[in-house]
């Protein structure tokens, strides 16, 4: 089955850029060993990763009525932003959770994806 992990916030306690270098390696660290458990897991595959810029960053479609409408910033007014996502491919969701605990300490979103046939 396939999972989208969602990581909200920066997954610490201090904001990325104002974070030591070494506390940045540190927490870089622990995607590299949460990476390499994924890897050494039989039945798991890293499908897609990547670290998300700012919530300021975001752009909002929205159709209404026919009509697109784009606006600056987050869908809601949320506290803390998306830090990131992975999209995964695990045999359930007691392997997900496992492995997620290497990652640094994120609120974390898991949610199964559906598969869809056209």
């Amino acid at each position: 089955m396939k999972y989208l992990v969602l990581l909200i916030g920066d997954g610490a306690e201090k904001p990325w850029l104002e974070q030591t270098e070494s506390e940045q390696m540190a927490a870089m660290a622990k995607f590299g060993e949460f990476d390499a458990a994924c890897a050494a897991r039989d039945g798991v595959e890293l499908l897609a990763l990547e670290a998300l810029s700012d919530s300021s960053d975001a752009t909002v479609m929205r159709t209404t009525g026919g009509q697109v409408q784009l606006s600056d910033g987050p869908y809601a007014e949320v506290i803390e932003g998306m830090g990131g996502f992975y999209l995964l491919e695990a045999p359930d969701l007691d392997v997900v959770v496992e492995l997620l605990r290497l990652l640094p300490p994120y609120d974390i979103q898991i949610h199964p994806t559906v598969e869809v046939t056209p």
